[in-house]
């Protein structure tokens, strides 16, 4: 594929300022391999809501499908939408309206200094966490009963399907063997959810006897959390929840820097996707020049990797590690520069062909 064409949604908060940097991320690695990348802005974010009350067009999941390879997504959320109902409309829109069912959230260290175990070498944390993305407690099926009285009753269904969990459970092991990898963990909490969990049992026993070179393990996710602090490098695939993978990928985000060096992709092979940094959009830094821009620069990568521009996905992520490498890197993950000298400076690099 020679000419990329992707919708971009900077959405609110330190969204719009990290997507900046990954636009001139996008643009010098396809100038630098004479390639083309077609990027078309959209409003859609708390400002156009509170202007409009519109948060999704009516057309815009068909426009998304039907004219773009990839979406590029800032970040969502606005204390001056409470109940962040244009976030909810807007993120989980594209997520479910284009059945994007797996969220692929890769763990890679980049420097030893940025991880806070002790010890902790760079091919420690190197692994991929697979969350099932369409189904679970996320799909927001629930209600109130004498809401607002002493006896009010809030429910939330977890909502498993045979057709969901088989999906994302067999990607992983696809996953695993297209990269080489020979070990898959699935997460779950089958001693208590025994009715949703016992499917994700079942059927990961089911698939996992179809890859025999490859090694399944099951593990209780807060077992999980605990042997990701102890030991992260017996770790290569995992894959759960849409909840527990939520929780689980903030815990490994913490393994490679914090959530501003996260990266993220929302996936059904064949489809649109979508990527976007694993951070929210911190009201409170927002348009101070501090973001860490690496995230979203790491999901311009994923974009580049899933839509058949290998090399320069991996130039891209070369180019964020010589960044920490050399320390030009914002305040969290211990540099002095601002969100825009830190884009600038990995644009250059990748201009530069290096």
């Amino acid at each position: 594929m020679s000419d990329l064409r992707v919708a971009l949604v900077p959405g609110d908060g330190i969204g719009v300022e990290v997507l900046a940097e990954a636009v001139k991320a996008l643009t010098a690695v396809a100038d630098a391999a004479g390639k083309a990348i077609r990027m078309t802005p959209f409003d859609w974010g708390a400002e156009r809501y509170l202007k409009t009350g519109v948060t999704l067009p009516p057309d815009a999941i068909s426009r998304l499908a039907q004219d773009f390879d990839a979406i590029l997504l800032g970040a969502m959320g606005d204390p001056r939408v409470p109940d962040n109902k244009h976030a909810a409309d807007i993120l989980l829109g594209m997520r479910f309206k284009l059945d994007l069912y797996v969220n692929y959230r890769p763990i890679r260290l980049l420097h030893e200094r940025l991880c806070p175990l002790k010890g902790a070498r760079r091919q420690d944390v190197d692994f991929a966490v697979l969350r099932e993305n369409t189904e679970g407690l996320y799909v927001m099926m629930g209600g109130h009963f004498k809401r607002d009285t002493p006896d009010e009753v809030a429910t939330e269904i977890d909502l498993n399907t045979r057709r969901g969990v088989e999906r994302i459970i067999r990607h992983a092991f696809e996953l695993a063997r297209r990269t080489g990898r020979t070990r898959v963990v699935m997460a779950d909490k089958s001693n208590v959810l025994i009715h949703a969990h016992e499917l994700w049992q079942r059927v990961f026993r089911l698939v996992a006897a179809e890859y025999p070179g490859i090694e399944a393990r099951h593990l209780f996710v807060d077992n999980l959390c605990l042997q990701l602090i102890r030991d992260p490098s017996q770790f290569q695939v995992i894959v759960t929840s849409n909840m527990f993978g939520d929780i689980v990928t903030d815990l490994a985000a913490g393994l490679e820097g914090g959530l501003g060096m996260a990266a993220s992709a929302n996936l059904h092979p064949g489809r649109v996707g979508l990527f976007e940094p694993v951070h929210g959009s911190s009201p409170p830094l927002a348009g101070k020049n501090v973001a860490n821009p690496m995230g979203a620069i790491r999901s311009a990568a994923l974009l580049l990797e899933q839509l058949g521009w290998p090399a320069e996905a991996e130039r891209v992520e070369q180019a964020v590690g010589w960044a920490v490498e050399q320390q030009v890197t914002t305040a969290d993950i211990g540099g002095r520069l601002g969100t825009r000298e830190v884009g600038d400076a990995i644009a250059e690099r990748l201009r530069q062909g290096a």
